[in-house]
């Protein structure tokens, strides 16, 4: 039975690209490996690229990961086993979830993958992302304080 954060069906030979993909960015990137760190990698918008295993017992886990991805605009493939995705990265553990944070020699393996995907390439995907940002405008210089008024001396007097 599908899981219920399981989105997209990805295709065996999609799958098999996502994995090699990930161990290209692991041999000459960063990959951040399993469910917090994924988390963590994607709401400080440091992830380029996020692979969720579609076995996950508890799907708990990793069922808030695609919706993230998808607030923070980054894209995010599924590969079948945990054990797969382990392996992809070097671990000889199951994993449930990675993020590519520095591509590396991996970029045009990972924007393949994207645009199988997504329907669309990764450059369209970074685009859309810098039209999401308004451009900021130069800031105005700060106007001059004018230095603090010496009290009069009556008033410290009331005081004392």
């Amino acid at each position: 039975m599908a899981k219920s954060y399981v989105n997209l069906q990805v295709s065996p030979e999609v799958a098999a690209k996502t994995l090699e993909a990930l161990q290209l960015a692991k041999q000459s990137g960063s990959v951040r490996k399993g469910a917090n760190e994924v988390t963590k990698s994607v709401e400080r918008g440091l992830a380029t690229f996020v692979v969720i295993a579609e076995d996950v017992e508890p799907e708990e886990v990793v069922v808030h990961i695609p919706k993230l991805c998808e607030q923070k605009k980054i894209a995010y493939s599924f590969v079948p086993t945990k054990m797969d995705l382990g392996k992809a990265i070097g671990m000889n553990v199951p994993c449930t979830a990675a993020a590519v944070e520095n591509q590396g020699g991996a970029a045009n393996a990972i924007k393949d993958v994207i645009a199988k995907t997504t329907g669309r390439s990764g450059g369209e995907a970074k685009a859309e992302k810098k039209e999401a940002k308004p451009a900021a405008a130069p800031a105005a210089p700060a106007p001059k304080k004018e230095a603090p008024k010496p009290k009069p001396p009556a008033a410290e007097a009331k005081k004392a």
